[in-house]
């Protein structure tokens, strides 16, 4: 997993993420240093600012539809990320983490989804970047990217030979 600070250095969520609902003074002012606002203060989602040049990901209209929103944390699994990496504990905490494990935990359906994808593709990890970048901008996301280590993990667990 990487750290928040990791992630918004990387280009997520086409740079608007902290463009509303919460505060961005709530954070560590050292995640953003070096950082052009544009990468987390962006009116209008950029696909271009994001690690895959890509979008990826449902609108806060829909995640707020699906009932995924906590109360405490509107902008949804991200900022709960950022404040428990922060050291908050809270009573979604456990509904969360089981999301983090659905979406890309050794058994997540994302990360199992593009492992398939790259060993289908017959694609050393080292150059899969290309491949499913929207699933991968996706896992993103969620703190996750394709690993050599992990790529080889799933593999074993599938009863596949890597080449």
């Amino acid at each position: 997993m990487f750290s928040p600070k990791e992630m918004i250095h990387k280009g997520i969520f086409g740079g608007t993420y902290f463009s509303k609902l919460i505060k961005i003074s709530d954070f560590p002012k050292e995640w953003f240093d070096g950082l052009d606002e544009k990468y987390y203060l962006s009116k209008k989602y950029q696909k271009k600012l994001n690690f895959f040049k890509i979008k990826s990901g449902l609108s806060q209209k829909e995640w707020e539809e699906k009932g995924w929103i906590h109360k405490d944390d509107p902008r949804g699994w991200f900022e709960w990320y950022c404040k428990y990496f922060l050291g908050r504990r809270h009573v979604d905490d456990e509904r969360q983490i089981n999301r983090w494990l659905a979406f890309c935990g050794p058994k997540g359906r994302w990360r199992n989804t593009i492992y398939r994808k790259i060993y289908n593709e017959g694609c050393p990890i080292e150059l899969s970047w290309d491949i499913s970048k929207r699933i991968q901008q996706s896992l993103l996301h969620w703190s996750y990217m394709v690993n050599k280590k992990d790529y080889k993990m799933w593999a074993k667990n599938q009863s596949l030979q890597l080449p």
